[in-house]
Order: structure tokens, then C-alpha cells, then sequence
């Protein structure tokens, strides 16, 4: 009896594991080109960001202590589901960008070696944050399978331009989240539902460092931002990560509030931080002030929740397609209405302090 519920267990541990490693994109992107871009105007930044690199701060920060031994079957089953779904997730995104980073490294270490170095030992921080957060599925019986993942995953290609735009965003948000999830916590550690937001505080430096080396990458590329193109892909990605990051967060109100944070204000602040961040390295910010700003990230938030909801009615095909068409379009209505809202031209302010 036993050993069926162990193997009942396991099967769905495998399938919820299955089930979560469909959702995440993998990136790729032309090695050559980013082998043979000229760094030359900003190398002193590289060989310093470099030296940072190499002193390894948090060499010894992710050794787990004995708080992570006792058992965590006193969570609710609903906490519990929806911690996990979060351990699952950050797990998936660090395993992705270690895999792009390992392999920049390889492809153009013999053309580039400082930024085929810098690439190595940001892949090393990616993997060993990968690794804590997989420990920590292992405290409540479940583990992504990572080699599975390497060879299964479909990946998505980005010219060199969008990764670092992209990425230098990935970065720098998942800082000013963790950071504010630390600090909040600390002031409220009866919400710490788990020890591993303890490790946040210098866990969040590293994607601090690895924003910090993109913004090197994006001024050693000048052509990337002083042209009205690169004005507009910047709009694109800095409303493409905050409204993800908005929608996907509308839909886990649940295990903000288990956590004693209130999933809307948390997102502002985060986007308020980033956007601030962004620009001091893009040419242009969004206008998070505007009072249209968040109110329409609202209504695209209703909208994607429809639709959710719509995927799983017992509607009739038609009448469902007909609710889709309509929330769709009211959906793309309104991420167009925010991205054609007048931006922030941050280019005089590049060299002063903040």
C-alpha cells in the first residue's frame, strides 16, 4: 500500500514537473555576431566588471543552514501549491539563462575572451541559483530534471540587440524584486513561509551585476541606443517585460498575499524602480506617472484573466470565440494605448547622479 502511494506520488510529481517546464522560453541568438562586436570604446568597464566578477562574492552565500531541515507539511495545501508553482518557475528562468550565457561563452571565446569570461562566470551564478532553488522544490518531494530540460526545451532566437535588451531588463527587474521582497520581509518575517527568501538580499546583487555588465554591453554599442529605432525597440521592451510581469502576477494574487504583499503595489514599485533604472541606460523611459499608466495595465490584467477563464469554460465553441475575439482586441487596444503614451526622453540626464 505504501509503495503505491510512493509511486502515485511520484507520477504526479513528474507530471506537475512536466507541466511546468512547457511554459518558459529558452533563447539563442547569432553567436557570430556577437563574437565579432567592437567593445573597444568601453573596455576599461568590461575589464572592471570582469574583476568583479571574478572576486565571487556570494561564493559562499548559498550553503543552506538548519532551518531548511525541519519539515514543511504544517503550509496549507493552497500556500503549498502556490510556493511551489513560484520555486518552479524562478528554478526554469535561472536554468534558461544559464544555458544562454554558458554557450555565449563557448561560441566566442576565441574572438572575444573578456566577454566570453564575463558570460562564463555570470553562467556560473545562473547555475548555482538554479541549483538552490531545485534544492528547495526537493523539501517538498519534487525536482525540475534539468538535463531534460536542456535537450527538450524549443528556443526561441533573439538577434544580439534584443538579448541585451531583453536581458539588461530581466536583470534588473528580478533585483528590484527580490530586493523588495527582502526588505518587506524583514520587516514582517512572520510572513517568511520559507527560508530561502533570507538569501534575497545578496542573492538580488547578482542580477544587479549582470544588468550593470548589459548596460556595458548596450554603451559599447552606441548604435543601439542613440537612433529612433532603438527609441522605439527600447518602448517595446521595457512595456513587453512590465506588462508580462503585471499580467503573470495578476493571476498569483493569492501567493502575494501569503507573503503579506499586495500584488498590485508590489508591481508598481518594482516597475517605478526599473523603469527608473532603465533610464539611466535606455534613451527613452515610460511614463509610469501618467494616471492612464497603471489603470490600463489593469484593464489588459482583466482582460488575460477572461481569457484564461474562456480557455477553461464549457461555453459553446462559438460563443467563446466570439468572448476571445472581443477580449483580445480589447487587450491589444489597450497595450497599444501604452505604448504609444508619450515618453520620457532620459538622454540629458545620462551623466548625472540619481
Amino acid at each position: 500500500m505504501l509503495n503505491t502511494i510512493a509511486q502515485k506520488q511520484e507520477l504526479e510529481n513528474k507530471r506537475s514537473t512536466k507541466e511546468t517546464l512547457l511554459t518558459p522560453r529558452f533563447y539563442t541568438t547569432n553567436f557570430d555576431e556577437m563574437a565579432k562586436m567592437d567593445i573597444s570604446i568601453n573596455q576599461q568597464e568590461f575589464e572592471a566588471i570582469l574583476e568583479e566578477f571574478r572576486v565571487d562574492y556570494n561564493k559562499n552565500h548559498f550553503i543552506r543552514d538548519e532551518e531548511f531541515n525541519k519539515s514543511w507539511n504544517n503550509l496549507d495545501e493552497k500556500t503549498r501549491a502556490l510556493f511551489i508553482e513560484f520555486l518552479e518557475r524562478s528554478c526554469t528562468a535561472e536554468f534558461s539563462g544559464f544555458l544562454l550565457y554558458k554557450e555565449l561563452s563557448r561560441r566566442i571565446k576565441d574572438q572575444s575572451p573578456v566577454l566570453a569570461e564575463c558570460f562564463a562566470l555570470m553562467s556560473r551564478d545562473e547555475a548555482r541559483h538554479a541549483g538552490f532553488l531545485n534544492k528547495a522544490m526537493a523539501d517538498f518531494n519534487l525536482s525540475l530534471d534539468l538535463g531534460f530540460l536542456t535537450k527538450s526545451r524549443k528556443y526561441t532566437f533573439f538577434s544580439p540587440k534584443f538579448i541585451f535588451y531583453a536581458t539588461y531588463l530581466s536583470e534588473k527587474i528580478g533585483y528590484w524584486r527580490y530586493i523588495t521582497i527582502y526588505r518587506h520581509l524583514e520587516k514582517h518575517q512572520e510572513f517568511r513561509i520559507y527560508p530561502i527568501f533570507k538569501f534575497f538580499e545578496n542573492w538580488c546583487q547578482d542580477e544587479n551585476r549582470h544588468g550593470d555588465f548589459f548596460a556595458a554591453l548596450l554603451r559599447s554599442q552606441p548604435q543601439f541606443l542613440n537612433n529612433w529605432q532603438s527609441r522605439l525597440w527600447c518602448r517595446f521592451f521595457l512595456l513587453s517585460v512590465f506588462a508580462t510581469m503585471y499580467l503573470n502576477d495578476f493571476q498569483r494574487l493569492d501567493f502575494y498575499s501569503s507573503i503579506g504583499l499586495d500584488a498590485r503595489q508590489f508591481d508598481i514599485q518594482v516597475i517605478r524602480k526599473t523603469n527608473e533604472s532603465a533610464g539611466r541606460v535606455f534613451p527613452v523611459a515610460l511614463n509610469v506617472d501618467n494616471p492612464q499608466f497603471f489603470q490600463l495595465l489593469d484593464k489588459c490584467s482583466c482582460q488575460n484573466r477572461m481569457l484564461i477563464e474562456l480557455n477553461n469554460s464549457s461555453n459553446s465553441f462559438i460563443s467563446n470565440s466570439l468572448m476571445k475575439v472581443s477580449a483580445y482586441t480589447k487587450l491589444i487596444w489597450n497595450l497599444m494605448r501604452l505604448f504609444f503614451m508619450r515618453p520620457i526622453n532620459t538622454t540629458d540626464t545620462w551623466n548625472t547622479i540619481r
